[in-house]
């Protein structure tokens, strides 16, 4: 059985929505199990959420996107993971990220980023998107794969006067959804090439 874990922090329940969808994704893969690992405070003791993320194959990590940065409870998760650094705990494992902000820009390739310099610092293996930009020509619509044209990771947009009942969008979601697929598909592959060689 192939371990992912979506370890992600949500302030109003958009990105958690989001999460839901990544993990959904990636249960959906046979022989594939997924675990949402919802990180609460920035104060909170990340020990077992760390312990858990030492078994798993695979890690998804998750951030709203706040004045242009990962939110600060997803930052301080970051700080506690050099625990786990220092002895490369996390090295070769399969990683992948998504974001989501109130504006359909709103600098969220500036949050993808700094999750692949944290799977990069551990010496994961990050899978992109892997979707061509959707509604980006006069027949694109907003029900399109990747709406908003990410490549490193998924992205979303939630409206900041509605709860997670009215965002991230189904094609939000969707495209959350192909991320699980692609991350949890590609740790499976990297588990059967291990054990072959």
């Amino acid at each position: 059985m192939t371990k992912l874990a979506v370890v992600y922090h949500s302030g109003y329940g958009h990105t958690h929505e989001q999460a839901k969808a990544v993990a959904a994704g990636a249960a959906s893969v046979r022989g594939v199990e997924a675990e949402l690992l919802r990180i609460e405070s920035a104060s909170q003791d990340f020990a077992p959420m760390l312990a858990k993320l030492e078994k798993a194959d695979a890690i998804v990590f998750g951030s709203p996107t706040y004045m242009g940065s990962a939110s600060a409870a997803f930052k301080a998760f970051a700080e506690a993971s050099s625990k786990p650094w220092m002895n490369q705990k996390w090295r070769n494992k399969i990683a992948g990220g998504f974001t989501n902000s109130g504006s359909q820009g709103g600098d969220k390739d500036s949050t993808l980023m700094q999750l692949f310099v944290l799977a990069a610092q551990h010496g994961m293996m990050w899978v992109s998107l892997g979707l061509m930009p959707g509604n980006n020509s006069t027949k694109g619509s907003v029900e399109d794969f990747n709406r908003l044209g990410a490549s490193i990771g998924a992205a979303a947009q939630s409206p900041v006067d509605a709860g997670p009942e009215l965002g991230p969008s189904p094609s939000d979601k969707k495209t959350a959804e192909h991320l699980g697929r692609r991350v949890a598909e590609t740790a499976k592959q990297w588990n059967a090439a291990l054990v072959d060689a």
